[in-house]
């Protein structure tokens, strides 16, 4: 048995497991909007990796034309479209979170570098759906798009450390729920979740799992899983990233994870992942998936999670 934590409606971050951490690599960062990618005539120290989701295609455009490409295992992809100057990948079911697939292109011309290599690496909530690569010097133009969108990365990242050192700076307990206006007039509802089920497979089995919607000020409002996590692996599993997956296969990804810890081997952890969202958002039924990032993406997926 274990408490529900309200202060926990407070946290924000990501998480999930693997079961052969020490074989795994760890998942890339991938990056949101357009990603750029810039080709040299020196051999890479690290060849690309793109992040990509089955049934969500992932187009790379390039500023040379297309010969021929390669793709490993190409039967385990829905679509493989080469054009002039751009590929289409759409990966299918068959791929699962973590695998990693090698695609070689090969350019018409005679110039330096003749091919280039990517590593496509499924991940569990995120997808890079456009990546231009460049094989001579960007334009002016690419250079400044990619500078505008680092910098609004950075203000909404500035934006959200604010915000969240606002709501924790100095109340704890029932205390900051009030005052941030969270409990409101019908306070914090939670929801037993007795038809949730994991995917066979993994060493992490989640137990005693709850749902919880706060509805906060201005329409504001914050959704909650909070569940007993059980490791029965051999290694330590350490949290790093969550999203709820929906039906129509949309992911909410800016969750936060609370603590980040380790679960030792044989051991459980009471563990909260929280969301911020709009009063009328996160409604329907999801698959929460949880990953850890040192150790490849082999966590638990827990299926039929509703909220309150």
């Amino acid at each position: 048995m274990f408490a529900p934590s309200s202060i926990a409606l407070l946290g924000l971050a990501l998480l999930a497991a693997p079961a052969d951490a020490a074989e795994r690599a760890p998942l890339p960062t991938c990056e949101t909007g357009t990603r750029y990618i810039e080709l040299t005539a020196d051999a890479p120290s690290m060849i690309p990796e793109v992040c990509i989701r089955p049934e969500l295609s992932v187009n790379l455009f390039f500023d040379t034309k297309l010969a021929r490409v390669e793709v490993e295992e190409r039967e385990r992809f829905r679509r493989v479209d080469l054009a002039a100057a751009s590929l289409t990948l759409v990966a299918s079911e068959a791929l699962h979170d973590g695998e990693r697939v090698p695609v070689t292109v090969y350019f018409q011309d005679d110039a330096v570098p003749t091919s280039a290599t990517f590593v496509l690496v499924v991940h569990p909530a995120h997808a890079e759906r456009q990546v231009e690569v460049s094989r001579n010097e960007r334009t002016m133009a690419s250079l400044r798009q990619g500078e505008q969108q680092a910098r609004a990365e950075a203000r909404l990242c500035r934006e959200e450390k604010a915000r969240l050192q606002a709501e924790c700076s100095d109340q704890l307990g029932l205390t900051s729920l009030i005052v941030n206006g969270w409990l409101g007039k019908t306070g914090v509802v939670a929801r037993l979740l007795k038809e949730v089920t994991s995917r066979p497979g993994g060493s992490l089995v989640a137990q005693n799992v709850i749902s919880y919607r706060a509805v906060g000020p201005k329409g504001r409002g914050r959704v909650a899983v909070e569940m007993e996590l059980r490791n029965q692996g051999t290694v330590a599993w350490t949290p790093s990233g969550a999203a709820l997956v929906g039906s129509n296969r949309e992911a909410l990804t800016e969750l936060t994870v609370w603590p980040l810890e380790p679960v030792p081997p044989g051991r459980s952890l009471n563990i909260v992942v929280e969301l911020d969202t709009a009063h009328r958002e996160a409604r329907g039924t999801y698959t929460l998936k949880l990953w850890a990032g040192e150790a490849g993406t082999e966590g638990v997926s827990l299926d039929g999670v509703t909220f309150p």
